[in-house]
């Protein structure tokens, strides 16, 4: 098959996000650390990190080999599988894992030469924090593209068996990539969540003193875990979604247009990877549009990022006309309404995620005062303003669907095959859209921890009262955009998932026809499973609600998500407390330290932090691999379809519920920090600690963890799918 030649827009993309990141890197590294003790201390941070990132690789690389072992064992052993599925799910994983190593090496590089830009003035902080966040997001977006266009062209050279095989197989790289990515999200989530809520326990509950004082001994690994789980979790974490969304689209896209053929069946398959690749030059554009000026106030501040965010938005939406429209494929004005609804229902879940945790506005407001009765009201209301965040998001999303699937179908309620194929694509392509400017968008997420640091750079520097007060404001940004990229990440994780589903029923059928199965369609007629219909395959697994395996695989699928975040909770807990043991131990046998005048011994915390996390983050991740190849092998298509329904549904409304809790009262103490309700020290202020201390999990261990959690689970079933119909 020729491939056409605007494909080549897609690696060309990628050579260009690299390249700009790149530039955005030297540009960083090219700006004044600051003085020998900020240096000191971002060198302190970047070792801490590095060494943990590479103990973390070396668990997931073992975890890797096995994985593939049994690929190659289902592909050349079983001839259940393609062949090229071990390889792909090796890039996969590699490519996901350098996108977390970049964006982390950016980010320890980054930190003190932001607090030193905020020693000039608030727009140049705002400018390096910024512009070294978009090195993550570009890297994402261009490591992201080129393992799809090298796939793509590789396959397409050698695999024979057309579109549907080669799409799906590139789908398995997906897996590789969540794999990488629950294991750096979990681990990462765990360790710095046992420095943080150590040192705000010992150190500002009990020590009385500042969140990032040296005084404290966890502090550093406070600092080093906003690293590893913000910024190298949360990018291995990006770029499975960014990838899952083009690959499924494109699998579903070969699949609506398989009656077709030709050249518009592999136009569609292109459209979601031309899409994506456009999409990074009009990032770029918005990054260059980000800044502010000094004194600004926090909306003001917003107001800048979303500049950027909203343009590229914008631009988008009127590119993807001309790009289906010169494709020229059927349907191509209303599919381009499918891509519009991704991109909208992406900026109302952002907007609605700043509504309930940005301190500019009520729903945390309310949380903050209510630290004037004490921590149980602060976390009260923090738990009842995160479930009713969830509506919006939820409703948003639904309406995305049936939107999105009526367009790319128009409005056919016949539910046909096509009907169904065109509609499924058309929420595949939403997908697409809303993760379009992934560029720009994760670069306000990436940004969000890097404010973090150069916050604890200045406060450990002991910089000058007007420098942290640039640096918290920039921190204060940081806490809402780092919680509106993670209500971003659920959203399109959503809309990927649903995908997935459809994308399953697709690989079960290459199996069967692998297999040489025979079945009956819905007329009651014998066909080859290579002749089924979606609706066929339905009603040959019975997938409908009054099929109890259905309704138990849904049950499962719900429990799977709640037993994750427990899992992920507690290990968070139990990490928690030996930090605690060893801040106090350290308070009470080495003199001086609260006086200033002698040094904590910051390397057992952050060694207690890295074992916490080498540990616990094993079981969880391998559930969350194990639980949909034992549902397959027990209950078949029909669980496993209700095992990803059930997951989606609870995984993304938790995901929701435990991001923007935990945002809500971390921004909540910002507030009372910043003078309100008796300021630093008060009553309300160690109200308000306990409760973000409370939320530091929710938001950055396991609430984040679940979207990978629910697109994990369609991946291996996926990738499965050949075992299980060996026990049809």
């Amino acid at each position: 098959m020729i491939i056409p030649s605007v494909f080549w827009l897609v690696p060309i993309a990628s050579v260009v996000a690299l390249g700009m990141a790149f530039f955005f890197f030297r540009q960083m590294m090219g700006e004044d650390e600051g003085t020998p003790r900020m240096r000191e201390i971002a060198l302190y941070v970047r070792k801490g990190a590095m060494a943990y990132l590479w103990q973390q690789y070396k668990v997931v690389g073992i975890v890797f080999i096995v994985l593939c072992a049994l690929f190659a064992f289902m592909a050349y052993g079983l001839n259940v599988q393609n062949r090229w599925v071990p390889f792909a799910f090796l890039t996969g994983g590699l490519f996901s894992g350098l996108a977390g190593f970049f964006g982390m090496k950016t980010a320890t590089y980054a930190s003190a030469r932001t607090a030193n830009a905020a020693r000039q003035s608030l727009n140049n902080g705002l400018k390096v924090a910024f512009r070294s966040g978009a090195v993550m997001g570009l890297t994402v977006v261009g490591l992201g593209l080129l393992d799809i266009a090298i796939w793509f062209i590789v396959l397409n050279r050698f695999d024979s068996d057309g579109l549907i095989s080669i799409t799906t197989t590139m789908l398995t790289f997906g897996m590789g990539a969540s794999t990488q990515a629950l294991f750096a999200r979990v681990g990462g989530g765990i360790y710095t969540k046992a420095a943080d809520v150590g040192a705000d326990i010992v150190g500002k509950v009990e020590a009385d003193i500042p969140e990032d004082d040296p005084r404290n001994p966890a502090t550093i690994a406070d600092n080093v875990g906003d690293n590893v789980g913000d910024v190298a979790g949360m990018g291995a974490d990006l770029y499975e979604s960014y990838c899952g969304s083009v690959l499924s689209t494109a699998a579903l896209g070969a699949a609506a247009f398989a009656t077709v053929g030709g050249d518009i069946q592999l136009k569609a398959v292109i459209a979601p990877m031309l899409i994506a690749a456009v999409g990074v030059f009009l990032s770029l554009i918005g990054i260059f549009l980000v800044r502010t000026k000094e004194g600004a106030t926090m909306r003001d501040l917003l107001k800048s990022l979303s500049l950027g965010t909203n343009v590229s938005a914008v631009l988008i939406a009127v590119a993807t006309f001309a790009i289906l429209y010169l494709l020229g494929i059927e349907n191509w004005l209303w599919l381009s309404c499918s891509v519009i609804t991704g991109l909208v229902a992406g900026v109302i879940i952002g907007q609605a995620t700043e509504y309930y945790t940005s301190h500019s506005y009520k729903p945390t407001q309310k949380i903050s005062e209510a630290g004037l009765t004490g921590s149980a009201t602060v976390i009260i209301k923090g738990i009842g303003t995160g479930m009713i965040s969830t509506c919006i998001p939820v409703i948003t999303i639904g309406v995305a669907i049936i939107l999105s699937f009526g367009f790319a179908n128009g409005f056919d309620l016949s539910m046909s095959s096509q009907s169904l194929a065109n509609g499924l694509y058309g929420i595949g392509i939403a997908a697409v859209g809303m993760l379009s400017t992934l560029g720009i968008t994760l670069a306000t997420d990436a940004y969000g921890p890097i404010a973090d640091n150069a916050g604890g750079n200045a406060e450990m520097s002991e910089l000058g009262e007007e420098v942290r007060h640039r640096t918290d404001a920039l921190d204060a940004l940081g806490n809402t955009t780092a919680a509106t990229g993670k209500g971003f990440a659920i959203g399109s994780a959503a809309l990927t998932a649903l995908a997935l589903l459809a994308s399953y029923i697709e690989e079960i059928k290459i199996a069967m026809s692998r297999a040489g199965v025979m079945m009956e369609n819905v007329k009651g007629e014998v066909i080859s499973a290579s002749q089924a219909t979606i609706p066929d395959f339905m009603n040959y697994f019975q997938v409908n609600l009054m099929n109890p395996k259905v309704l138990v695989g849904a049950f499962i699928g719900g429990m799977a998500a709640f037993l994750f975040c427990g899992l992920t909770m507690e290990a968070v807990g139990r990490a928690a407390q030996k930090m605690v043991e060893e801040v106090r131990r350290q308070f009470r046998e080495i003199a001086g330290i609260l006086e200033g005048k002698a040094t904590p011994d910051y390397g057992s915390c952050v060694e207690i932090s890295t074992r916490a996390a080498q540990h616990e983050m094993i079981f969880p991740s391998l559930l969350a691999i194990a639980i949909p190849i034992i549902v397959g092998l027990v209950l078949g298509v029909a669980g496993v379809l209700g095992l990803l329904v059930g997951g989606l549904t609870c995984g993304f409304t938790l995901a929701v519920f435990m991001a923007n809790a935990g945002g809500a009262w971390d921004n909540a103490k910002k507030m009372v920090e910043e003078g309100n309700f008796g300021g630093k020290g008060s009553f309300a202020h160690k109200a308000t600690i306990v409760g973000d201390t409370v939320g530091d999990p929710f938001k950055d261990t396991s609430g984040p963890s679940l979207n990978i959690l629910i697109k994990l689970m369609s991946m291996v079933s996926i990738v499965m799918a050949g075992l299980t119909v060996l026990f049809i």
